[in-house]
């Protein structure tokens, strides 16, 4: 079985910085790419970042230069450091295990997507940063 355990999230003033962790198991870890989505309050998830099997990045324009993605393959873990967080990054934050194909966003208004050609999702851990 498939499994995603995020943490790390948490409540943090504008300027602050969290990491993020996701610790997988149920599937060969470095073969897969990883993603982080967002809900945003009112939002549907919004894909934020990538990291392939060869290490290659993506982020949102949103998030570059604030946020970086890695991986340790020994710890089956995928972090999230986000630095200089503001206000509009509050939102759940959902980790990721997909093979190529990411979607800009995807509806998750009545829970995370169950269809593995959207991935696997972890549970979500809440970051919320006051101004």
């Amino acid at each position: 079985e498939v499994q995603l355990v995020e943490s790390g999230g948490g409540s943090v003033q504008a300027g602050g910085s969290l990491r993020l962790s996701c610790t997988a198991s149920g599937f060969t870890f470095a073969d897969s790419d990883m993603g982080w989505y967002r809900q945003a309050p009112g939002n549907e998830c919004a894909l934020i970042s990538t990291i392939d099997t060869d290490g290659r990045t993506y982020y949102t324009d949103s998030v570059k230069g604030r946020f970086t993605i890695s991986q340790d393959n020994a710890k089956n873990t995928v972090f999230l450091q986000m630095n200089s967080l503001k206000p509009e990054d509050t939102a759940v934050y959902y980790c990721v295990a997909k093979l190529g194909g990411w979607v800009p966003e995807i509806y998750c208004s009545d829970g995370t997507p169950k269809n593995p050609d959207f991935g696997y999702w972890g549970q979500g851990t809440q970051v919320s940063v006051s101004s």
